[in-house]
């Protein structure tokens, strides 16, 4: 295990320097003193100490294999043991991870899978509860109320803010919300617990917790701070002007590639005579970047790796941009091409090319500088993770909920370029193919399942493609007024014709020999 901010050669990418851009992979078995892991997983170090300092709302696979990875690492060396993290879970769904959790003390494994197919395990002891809040909502406010809690958690994607994604204001029209905002029981959304958990520390003279998003949006800290301050001022004005003056929202920015656990990961695990329910997959590379705002104290996170700024503006576009985008080039597009998998369709030369030009051409333009960074190098540094054999991400992982991820991930781009004189042809291919993918069909006429919370309107907006090219654009809230934009409708409507005539692999081919 490397603490400090090292990281091995191996993980740095060429140019890096000052910024920890490829840090610390957890410890092998023979680093944790574990031949071979036990069954149940166990860590060999003492919770016993262990109190709780942090409620995270979303403990799914990313939180799993991240934040709760670098707070092990400080624990595991005997540090920050006042920070234990309290999962809660607040839909029905969450009762498997209750159960799960339950069943194993609250410890699971997480495999780091290498390119060259090696693999490091560690077992992660953080994690000491998890609250199902449709079980005991009553108990998870209380927690919230404990003074001893001062950092709430959230991985909810990107869906989970309420911000209507043309008009940024928040939008009350999920049935939670609306259940929450009427006043009646306890309150059954994570903004309604998270703000009665903040009204209850007013009222008992407690200092607030500060709201910490580690969710995939640019300025995630800010938009967590006004969705959730609209929400309480329509509930109570005075508690929406407390927050507003005490309660700390910090940026993040989070990067680690976690996909799905699949039976094969646990047998794997079980051949190595490890019995766990629901371990973690994940790619060696991880980065954390958090603005510094905690007044009720932090873990010491920086001790494991992770980078406290004064901004995190620029290291958050340049992963949203770049890489999350990139997942975007490949997602639908890949899957035309008669891809499953993201390491498949990222050594292939066309789809390579793709991203490799998308990010030089049209991404990087739009980025500030970013320090410690070499722009260059980091795009190249995305295509090989994303080519990681051992990962084997699938792209229907990489296309659910679309509706929520080019908005935010890709037309910021667009719209810059648009309005700065940029290309934006590689841009409307991607977006062309999401058109094309709701169809419902691949190029051999199958069915496709798409996985997405608008997932009847998008195939009705592609349904009208033989009349009307641009009618899957006509949908303002998720494309403003793109529509209206002939620089970017003449190359979408051209690449979707080629799409639905020629084929993915066609387009793709004569996109990249035009240049």
């Amino acid at each position: 295990m490397v603490f400090h901010g090292q990281s091995s050669d191996r993980n740095r990418p060429r140019g890096a320097t000052g910024f920890l851009l490829l840090t610390v992979a957890p410890a092998t078995d023979e680093t944790q003193g574990m031949a071979p892991l036990p069954s149940p997983p166990r860590v060999p170090w003492d919770r016993s100490r262990i109190t709780p300092g942090i409620v995270h709302f979303g403990v799914g696979g990313f939180h799993r294999a991240h934040q709760a990875v670098y707070l092990d690492e400080l624990m595991a060396a005997g540090h920050c043991l006042d920070w234990g993290i309290v999962g809660v879970g607040s839909l029905p769904g969450d009762a498997r991870m209750r159960d799960v959790l339950a069943a194993q003390d609250h410890q699971y494994t997480v495999v780091v899978k290498h390119a060259d197919g090696s693999r490091d395990r560690r077992v992660i002891g953080s994690i000491i509860d998890f609250r199902h809040a449709p079980d005991d909502r009553e108990g998870v406010l209380a927690l919230l109320a404990d003074p001893a809690i001062r950092i709430v958690g959230l991985t909810i994607t990107e869906g989970g803010y309420h911000l209507h994604p043309v008009t940024g204001e928040f939008d009350p029209s999920d049935p939670l919300l609306a259940h929450d905002l009427s006043g009646e029981g306890v309150p059954v959304s994570v903004f309604g617990m998270i703000v009665e958990g903040l009204r209850r520390r007013r009222d008992a003279g407690v200092a607030p917790y500060a709201v910490m998003s580690c969710d995939n949006l640019p300025g995630n800290g800010a938009i967590a701070r006004s969705m959730i301050g609209a929400f309480a001022e329509r509930l109570d004005p005075s508690l929406a002007a407390w927050i507003a003056a005490e309660v700390s929202f910090p940026n993040t920015m989070v990067d680690r590639i976690t996909p799905a656990t699949t039976d094969a990961d646990i047998a794997e695990l079980q051949a190595a005579g490890v019995e766990d329910a629901w371990p973690v997959v994940c790619e060696p590379f991880r980065q954390w970047v958090l603005e510094d705002q905690f007044p009720t104290g932090r873990p010491a996170w920086e001790e494991v790796g992770a980078q406290l700024v004064g901004d995190v503006t620029p290291y958050e576009l340049m992963k949203l941009r770049l890489l999350n985008a990139s997942h975007q080039a490949i997602a639908c597009l890949g899957q035309l091409d008669g891809f499953r998998y993201a390491h498949e369709v990222s050594v292939d030369p066309l789809h390579r090319d793709l991203m490799l030009s998308y990010m030089a051409d049209e991404a990087i333009p739009t980025l500030a500088p970013v320090p410690g960074i070499d722009l260059d190098d980091y795009r190249r540094t995305v295509v090989d993770r994303f080519a990681n054999p051992a990962v084997a991400d699938p792209l229907a992982r990489l296309a659910t909920d679309v509706s929520d991820r080019i908005p935010k991930f890709l037309l910021p781009v667009v719209q810059h370029n648009l309005n700065h004189g940029g290309p934006v042809d590689r841009s409307a291919l991607i977006i062309a193919a999401w058109a094309r993918w709701c169809e419902g069909t691949d190029e051999s006429g199958n069915p496709v399942e798409i996985q997405d919370r608008l997932e009847p309107r998008l195939r009705a907006a592609a349904s009208h493609h033989d009349t009307d090219l641009l009618g899957f654009l006509r949908q303002p809230d998720l494309f403003a007024d793109l529509v209206d934009n002939p620089r970017f409708t003449a190359p979408y409507a051209d690449f979707l014709t080629q799409l639905r005539t020629l084929g993915a692999r066609a387009t793709l081919t004569a996109l990249l020999s035009a240049g």
